[in-house]
């Protein structure tokens, strides 16, 4: 999944990666549980998680917006 319209920025990706400083450059992996600085457990069933979510909402065609608060996101539901 990509996320766009930011500006001066591009490809943004949201995929699976348990460190981010080792596996990302630019981009966002959601974890199941923060477990260190850069470092989660589970990366695989939050990207799961989170892309049935998401594309739940644009079958449904719904906006999906992303609201980043305090350097970390939380998905409910």
């Amino acid at each position: 999944m990509e996320i766009v319209n930011v500006k001066n920025r591009s490809l943004i990706l949201f995929h699976p990666a348990n460190n981010a400083r080792g596996q990302l450059n630019g981009c966002i992996a959601p974890v199941t549980k923060l477990s260190g600085p850069g470092l989660g457990l589970m990366s695989r069933k939050a990207f799961a998680k989170l892309k049935n979510l998401v594309y739940k909402a644009l079958d449904q065609k719904v906006s999906v917006e992303l609201i980043v608060q305090s350097g970390f996101l939380t998905l409910e539901g």
